[in-house]
């Protein structure tokens, strides 16, 4: 990777600051789960404290989203049937796109999370795809949710040099990152890392923001979660569901992460026969 020049990562990094921080109770969240012998209890008593987070945490469950048979109530009860992970990366997800609004997107916001909502939901399909385990699926989709959150300083802070770094991607039918590069000095991937950092995502789901473009440079526990979300952008980019900037996918990138994923391209292409209405069932994560 090539190193990021330091002034433009100083306005970066400046923007981040005044970003919201992300409350306590979540902070906590992340804290409790980390612990090899927590409980559904232990995870209840830190999110009953705070009522707005429970609250939410229960509107996702009882949504289409999950589509459970019956309205759940109680918050020990959707832990215990969500498991602990999930519910973890349930208050993780609505507290980070929960901040990330409150300090602006920047750019066109509807496509901009119609793109990020894609590569969540098809990022979760193709962890199911690959075995990865049930109760690890929605960390692949906050995962994919979350990997394109570093260009959002980048176009608070450098608007004009933004857009000139899409039209050069566009003018090179190439990859936005290297354009990045070449008129800003940095790259999302760079200012994502900061985010991570910032907000203490952990090492799964900073290797998503940081390496989705190069899941290889990611430590080898987070390759896996890396090459997925990676296949899932470029998933997203291919079919044009909504946009982040990347128009211009690389077919032979697209070839090495079939490799590497064990997958193969009529995975891909069954993934378009039920997308859109996951994206749907998904934006429950944008209204909490």
């Amino acid at each position: 990777m090539t190193t990021p020049a330091a002034e433009p990562l100083e306005a970066v990094q400046q923007y981040i600051d005044r970003m919201p921080s992300l409350s306590t109770t979540v902070t906590k969240v992340l804290e409790v789960c980390n612990r090899p012998n927590t409980s559904p209890i232990d995870l209840n008593r830190v999110i009953a404290l705070d009522p707005v987070l429970t609250a939410q945490v229960l509107k996702l469950i009882n949504s289409a989203y999950y589509s459970l048979p019956n309205q759940i109530t109680s918050l020990v009860r959707a832990i215990i049937m969500l498991g602990i992970n999930t519910v973890k990366n349930l208050a993780l997800s609505t507290a980070v796109v929960g901040a990330i609004k409150k300090s602006g997107v920047g750019m066109p916001v509807d496509t901009f999370w119609t793109h990020c909502l894609c590569t969540g939901v098809a990022a979760r399909l193709l962890a199911a795809a690959c075995g990865v385990p049930p109760n690890h699926h929605e960390e692949f989709f906050v995962a994919g949710l979350l990997h394109d959150i570093g260009k959002i300083p980048l176009h608070a802070c450098f608007p004009e040099l933004y857009q000139q770094a899409r039209a050069v991607a566009d003018l090179e039918e190439g990859p936005v990152l290297r354009a990045e590069m070449l008129v800003l000095g940095c790259t999302h991937e760079d200012a994502g890392r900061l985010i991570a950092e910032r907000w203490k995502l952990g090492p799964a789901l900073a290797a998503a923001v940081v390496h989705h473009h190069e899941p290889e440079e990611a430590e080898e526990k987070q390759r896996q979660l890396a090459r997925i979300v990676a296949l899932a952008n470029l998933f997203a980019n291919v079919y044009d569901y909504g946009s982040a900037g990347d128009r211009h996918p690389d077919p032979a990138e697209l070839d090495k992460l079939l490799a590497a994923t064990g997958l193969t391209w009529p995975h891909l292409q069954r993934l378009t026969g039920s997308v859109m209405g996951e994206i749907d069932k998904a934006k429950i994560f944008l209204q909490v």
